[in-house]
């Protein structure tokens, strides 16, 4: 990567974090158009997710890393502690690698 483009995408970023304050008193959001903004970064999210756990450098990445997020996804569901939640989707899939499931 060239300085310029590592100084560009830094500028880049400064803006886009500036935007919010700058502009927080002049644009008028709708109460309907924030749900639905909430909504899409949740999705967006989701979908980050889920395809980090089912693919890596373009395979499939195996039942036990899908497995280890399952678990750790149905933890934090349920409110479990932080702690506990990455623990156990860490040894579920430590856990399956183990046993030769991971493929």
């Amino acid at each position: 990567m060239t300085l310029g483009v590592i100084f560009a995408l830094a500028a880049g970023t400064y803006a886009m974090r500036l935007a919010g304050p700058l502009l927080r008193g002049r644009i008028q959001i709708s109460e309907r158009l924030e749900q639905l903004l909430s909504i899409a970064a949740i999705v967006l999210l989701g979908a980050f997710v889920a395809t980090s756990t089912a693919f890596e450098s373009g395979v499939f990445a195996g039942w036990a890393r899908f497995a280890g997020v399952a678990v750790g996804g149905v933890l934090a569901w349920r409110r479990a502690p932080f702690v506990l939640v990455v623990a156990a989707a860490a040894a579920t899939t430590a856990l399956l690698r183990l046993t030769g499931l991971a493929g």
